[in-house]
C-alpha cells in the first residue's frame, strides 16, 4: 500500500469512526420513515349532501385529506377545505372516461384535452400537486397501438400548462384493457421525458392477472399517488378492505423499498354510512402499519 492509498482509507475510516459515534446510529443507512397519509377518494365518501359536509366526514372518520373531483364548485371546494383543514392533495379527472384521449372522433378528443387542462387548473386551485388521468381505453374500434399513438399526442398539449401549474399528470392503471404490465407502463411514462407525467398506481385494479408489489418495486420513483383498494384473482368479486388477495406486506415492503411517502388514498366501497367511513380508515390504518 503506499503512502496516498494510506492515508485515503485513514481518513475514510475515521469519518466512519466519528458518524457512528452518533447516538443511534448502527452503521446501516436506514430507509426514510413511512409517511402515513390517509386519503379518500371524492367517489368513495359516501356522507353527506353538501361539499361542506362530505368533507366534514372525512375529518370526524379519521381521514387526513380528500381526493377531490374535477369541475366541482371551487368556492364550495375551497370553503370545506378551510373549513375542515384537509388538504385536497390530488384531483381525479371527472370527464376522462367520458371524453377519451384514445375516441375515434377528434372533436371528443379535443373536449378531453379541455377536461384535462382544467383538471389540472382545479388541482392548482385547491393547492393539489397531481391530476388522475386515465389515458385511453383499447376497443374493437380502437387498437392497442392507436390508443398508445393518440393518447400521447393528446397529453402532450397539455404537457406546457402542468409545467407552468407545477401539477403532475399521473396515469392510472385501470380496467381500460391498455397499459397491462408494469414495465409497458414505465416505458410509456418515460417516453414523454418529463417529470411532470408520472403515475398513479391502484392496488386492486390489476389483481386478476398480476402481483401489485411487483408494479410498485418497477414504477419506482415514477409513482406519484397510491390508491388503495383490494380485490381477489377472480374478476368482479368483492371482499371487505383488507380481507382479500392483495398482499399488504409486501406492498408496504415494497412502498419502503422505493421511498415513497407520500398519500395512500381510498377509492372502495363501503363508505355509505359515518361508520362505514370510519371503518375504511380505521383498515387503512391496519394495512399502512403492515
Amino acid at each position: 500500500m503506499n503512502r496516498r492509498q494510506f492515508t485515503k482509507q485513514t481518513a475514510m475510516a475515521s469519518a466512519m469512526v466519528s458518524v457512528s459515534s452518533i447516538p443511534g446510529f448502527t452503521g446501516i443507512m436506514e430507509p426514510p420513515a413511512r409517511i402515513n397519509k390517509k386519503g379518500i377518494m371524492w367517489g368513495s365518501l359516501r356522507v353527506g349532501t353538501t361539499i361542506a359536509e362530505k368533507f366534514q366526514a372525512a375529518k370526524l372518520a379519521g381521514f387526513d385529506g380528500v381526493e377531490a373531483n374535477s369541475h366541482m364548485d371551487r368556492s364550495e371546494v375551497l370553503k370545506a377545505r378551510d373549513a375542515t383543514g384537509l388538504p385536497i392533495p390530488s384531483v381525479c379527472n371527472d370527464r376522462h372516461w367520458k371524453f377519451l384521449l384514445s375516441d375515434t372522433d377528434p372533436k371528443i378528443r379535443e373536449q378531453g384535452v379541455e377536461a384535462l387542462r382544467l383538471s389540472l387548473e382545479d388541482a392548482k386551485a385547491y393547492g393539489a400537486d397531481t391530476v388522475l388521468l386515465v389515458p385511453g381505453r383499447v376497443t374493437a374500434a380502437v387498437s392497442y397501438d392507436v390508443c398508445w399513438k393518440r393518447s400521447i399526442e393528446e397529453i402532450k398539449k397539455v404537457i406546457p400548462l402542468a409545467e407552468k401549474l407545477k401539477v403532475k399528470i399521473a396515469i392510472e392503471n385501470v380496467g381500460n384493457n391498455f397499459l397491462m404490465s408494469p414495465m409497458e407502463a414505465a416505458e410509456y411514462v418515460d417516453q414523454f421525458r418529463s417529470p411532470i407525467i408520472g403515475f398513479y398506481f391502484d392496488t386492486g385494479n390489476n389483481i386478476s392477472f398480476s402481483w401489485p408489489e411487483q408494479w410498485i418495486r418497477i414504477l419506482g420513483k415514477r409513482i406519484a399517488k397510491i390508491h388503495i383498494k383490494d380485490g381477489t384473482r377472480k374478476p368482479g368479486e368483492r371482499v371487505k378492505l383488507g380481507e382479500g388477495e392483495v398482499n399488504w406486506a409486501e406492498i408496504m415492503k415494497a412502498v419502503d423499498e422505493i421511498g415513497y411517502q407520500g398519500w395512500t388514498t381510498i377509492e372502495y366501497p363501503g363508505g355509505d354510512t359515518p361508520e362505514g367511513l370510519k371503518d375504511l380508515c380505521d383498515r387503512l390504518v391496519k394495512i399502512l402499519a403492515s
